[in-house]
């Protein structure tokens, strides 16, 4: 068995929720502490021993160019001024950044359906020949360890999966706004049911969210003519077909997962953060 080295991570909606901030820039740029979302998940994915991050943009935007410029440009103004003012340990935080695994950032392509399938499509020609490889949505963070690293770990200890979802255990009121997770007898995945209408419509209280091991077996269904729900491109869909043809496998995460898909999550999951890693 190969090592998982790549991982998508994707960012490539609107984020009409967070108007007007994201006219200018990209969601996932807005900061937790003093990092920016994105690099939470690309420090999450470095844990984890990835050597090459895919981050897929929203077209006609200027994301690509925020993203390759914070990832890629050296800032030797930056470091020069705070070496002249005898603090050159400020850049360090910097040169953090400028270590991480290679990063390339690309467009969502726009002929695409909407749909949260839609970017990993887009990113296919950079994963379709790997053995697995990591799907991160930037919307989700993982506090006090890294889902990757556990879908990497699930993966070598089930080597035949067709994919690895992670899941954590939810409370009964929040079940209607998530997708809820059905097992098999043998505990690998069934289906999921998106956003069940009332709790006894919901199979567990496992919730599935943006952590995903992929096989490039789910091209096969994750293509543009299977739209779901609200003729959207979704890759659960696409990862229960895969159930129906082997395993999937389901990780229980070891951390804490926080969303920020909307300014009450947002507030929420920096509190949250600020509270555990910046006291």
């Amino acid at each position: 068995m190969s090592a998982i080295k790549k991982a998508i991570i994707t960012d490539a909606g609107f984020a009409s929720r967070f108007l007007p901030i994201t006219k200018t820039i990209p969601k996932a740029m807005i900061p937790i502490g003093a990092k920016p979302v994105m690099q939470l998940c690309v420090e999450e994915c470095a844990e984890a021993g990835i050597e090459e991050i895919i981050i897929v943009a929203t077209p006609h935007t200027k994301a690509k160019e925020i993203y390759e410029d914070y990832f890629h440009s050296p800032a030797d103004n930056v470091k020069q001024l705070l070496d002249s003012q005898g603090k050159s340990e400020r850049f360090e935080s910097v040169q953090a950044v400028l270590d991480l695994p290679h990063i390339t950032v690309i467009e969502q392509d726009p002929a695409l359906p909407y749909g949260n399938g839609s970017p990993i499509v887009s990113a296919k020609n950079f994963v379709q020949d790997e053995e697995a490889f990591v799907v991160l949505y930037s919307d989700d963070l993982i506090l006090g360890s890294s889902d990757v690293k556990a879908l990497i770990d699930e993966y070598h200890t089930h080597p035949s999966a067709k994919a690895i979802i992670a899941a954590q255990e939810m409370p009964e009121e929040v079940w209607h706004k998530y997708g809820m997770i059905a097992l098999k007898d043998n505990g690998t995945l069934s289906h999921i049911v998106e956003k069940p209408k009332s709790p006894d419509l919901s199979p567990s209280n496992l919730t599935s969210y943006g952590r995903y091991l992929l096989t490039p077996e789910v091209f096969d269904y994750l293509i543009p003519e299977n739209t779901g729900l609200d003729n959207e491109l979704w890759t659960v869909d696409a990862i229960t077909k895969l159930a129906e043809h082997g395993d999937v496998y389901v990780a229980r995460s070891q951390g804490q997962w926080i969303t920020t898909g909307d300014p009450k999550n947002y507030f929420a999951a920096l509190s949250e953060y600020v509270a555990k890693h910046m006291v």
